[in-house]
């Protein structure tokens, strides 16, 4: 086998599987840290990880103003709103139910893709989009959910972060970043890390020290850094070089699955028989969008976008 391929099934092993732990995970966390001040940590402690093991494994860490304001761009769409935001959701909703909202992710990518490289639907990315408007319908619709305002604010501010997520992903795609994934991955969380020390900071949030945290939200950030950022962060960017967009999206598949289990059996999170259909009908939804025929190659109508 050779190593690229190996390299690609490990890269998709870590989005699938770690990345559904870290809803369980931030989960934990947020009961103590203020949102963005955890994600500032977060990223900044794995930036500068990465960094530091990419210059000691000889990788250039210089960069150009282009690539420096793409990364910004990235840093920002992926890491200081699509997940500081999100944790920030984690207080109002289930961590599961989140990673079931955040499964549309497909679906948004579709859309955009649509909108930015005129590429047009197949017969079954418009079931796919039908079946993901439904499942998200019978999902925000239950009455447990509208009679909570808290829980409605949650569910939009998800939304608004898979949004935000989905075109980061097409941006990454296309954008002038460092060649090496390891290198642009350090590059993002650091001015990611920045921007959210900043947000925290003038959003007025509490800082505490690890020394005020209990052991499990030790535990939670440690593998949050290590694991959810520095691996499957930087997995992640690997991907989106190498395969397609649509392709490393369906990590949609597997996330809600893994975060489901884990909130049920370590935060005792229970799911309602409208919230296992809809997730079934979501997760149909996504298959067909991401199972479709590849279109044929042609010019598209569109010219995508100079970044």
């Amino acid at each position: 086998m050779k190593k690229s391929v190996i390299l690609i099934v490990l890269a998709f092993f870590s989005i699938y599987v770690i990345w559904g732990s870290t809803y369980l995970l931030n989960k934990i966390a947020v009961g103590e840290i203020a949102p963005m001040f955890l994600a500032a940590i977060r990223f900044t402690t794995a930036g500068v990880l990465i960094m530091l093991i990419a210059k000691l494994l000889g990788k250039k860490l210089s960069i150009s103003r282009h690539q420096l304001t793409n990364s910004t761009i990235a840093g920002f769409l992926f890491l200081v709103y699509g997940n500081g935001v999100f944790v920030w959701a984690l207080k109002y909703v289930d961590s599961g139910f989140a990673a079931l909202l955040a499964s549309t992710q497909p679906l948004f990518v579709l859309f955009l893709m649509r909108l930015i490289d005129g590429k047009r639907m197949q017969p079954r990315s418009i079931i796919g989009v039908a079946l993901g408007i439904l499942g998200m319908y019978l999902l925000v619709s239950q009455d447990t959910i509208t009679a909570s305002e808290d829980s409605i604010l949650g569910i939009f501010m998800i939304f608004s972060c898979v949004l935000s997520w989905s075109y980061g992903s097409v941006f990454v795609s296309k954008a002038n970043l460092p060649k090496n994934f390891f290198v642009s991955t350090g590059y993002q969380m650091l001015i990611a890390g920045i921007l959210l020390f900043i947000v925290s900071g003038i959003i007025g949030e509490p800082w505490t020290g690890p020394e005020l945290w209990t052991v499990e939200t030790r535990w939670s950030m440690g593998l949050l850094i290590v694991f959810g950022s520095i691996v499957a962060f930087t997995s992640f960017n690997y991907l989106l070089k190498e395969v397609s967009t649509e392709k490393v999206a369906t990590s949609a598949y597997v996330n809600p699955v893994i975060a489901m289990l884990l909130g049920w059996y370590f935060l005792e999170e229970s799911l309602s028989k409208q919230s296992m259909i809809a997730s079934a009908v979501l997760l149909t939804g996504v298959y067909f969008i991401n199972s479709r025929k590849r279109v044929s190659k042609t010019k598209v109508t569109t010219k995508p976008q100079k970044v």
